[in-house]
């Protein structure tokens, strides 16, 4: 019986996998490449003007291009090189901390949402889109309070190292690798949280925001492992629960909207943290704006439906 089970996980986990992969190697290669024909720079520049709509330096420009072309990791050292030459307060690091943590790595991302079915205009709108607004009112709300207005502290150091091709594809490889496991360790964690009952508990106290936000019970457990883990370990789970009928298209939908704006809450608030960032705007205000814009999202949802039906009847 046992080894059974451990064959009909190893062959779901392999399935996932697989699909992830097609999606996930052409897009990774494609922004390696545009990165090389210096689309990074050139991105960059466009997004200069931007800067200011958010109170920050034209130089950030160049930041932003790199987290939404690449991952948070590179535009971190990116930031440390650009921002040496900068004065900048807490709330001007969090106002690009934002744009880092919502924006970041949109061509994967956006190819892991479509391959569920989500389309690439409600990724990237809400991703860049969002991330924009949600920037401009942290700027403006922590300058109407004189808010965190004093000089940031860097605590993380790093320096930009010229990586060969060659060193970039093992990284890749090493990375696709490791991301079996993961899943393989994800989906085995959810089937105990299920015999263990703790499914239950998770419902019950995530019960008011999953009904703000449509979302229904058998999304939640998705749900937080993306929030917790990342964007594309959650899209990786739904592929599995999508096969098997256990979701609508509204759940996945709602739930890919939901970890477009609030994703990797640990792993990635903790290294914004350490450019010198306030947790309140790169936690709890992204929290919070990605509640409020799912949940205005689903109503919208939800108004059509209704409309929908009436006109039918």
């Amino acid at each position: 019986m046992l080894i059974k089970s451990a064959k009909a996980l190893l062959k779901e986990v392999t399935q996932v996998y697989l699909v992830l992969i097609k999606v996930m190697v052409p897009a990774i290669v494609i922004v390696k490449i545009l990165d090389l024909l210096g689309g990074t720079e050139l991105l960059g520049r466009s997004l200069a003007p931007f800067m200011e709509l958010v109170g920050l330096p034209e130089q950030m420009g160049i930041v932003w291009a790199t987290a939404i072309l690449t991952n948070i990791y590179t535009a971190m050292v990116v930031f440390v090189d650009v921002s040496a030459t900068l004065q900048l307060s807490v709330a001007q690091v969090s106002v690009i901390g934002i744009l880092i943590l919502i924006s970041h790595s949109v061509i994967i991302e956006g190819a892991v949402a479509k391959m569920v079915g989500v389309s690439w205009t409600i990724t990237i709108s809400l991703k860049l889109v969002g991330g924009l607004m949600l920037a401009a009112i942290i700027n403006w709300l922590y300058g109407s309070l004189d808010y965190q207005q004093q000089p940031a502290v860097l605590l993380w150091q790093a320096s930009a190292v010229e990586q060969s091709l060659t060193q970039w594809a093992i990284d890749q490889i090493l990375l696709l690798i490791s991301i079996y496991f993961i899943i393989m360790t994800l989906m085995l964690l959810l089937k105990l949280l299920r015999k263990m009952g703790i499914e239950r508990l998770l419902h019950m106290i995530l019960n008011p925001v999953l009904n703000l936000l449509s979302i229904s019970k058998n999304a939640s457990n998705i749900t937080i492992i993306g929030i917790t883990l990342g964007m594309s370990f959650g899209a990786g789970l739904l592929i599995s629960e999508v096969k098997k009928g256990h979701l609508s298209k509204q759940d996945v939908l709602l739930s890919i909207c939901f970890l477009s704006l609030a994703h990797s809450l640990i792993e990635d608030t903790l290294l914004i943290l350490m450019l010198g960032s306030d947790v309140g705007a790169i936690l709890w205000l992204r929290l919070g704006f990605a509640v409020l814009v799912v949940a205005m999202f689903a109503k919208v949802l939800a108004l059509k439906k209704r409309r929908g039906s009436s006109k039918v009847g």
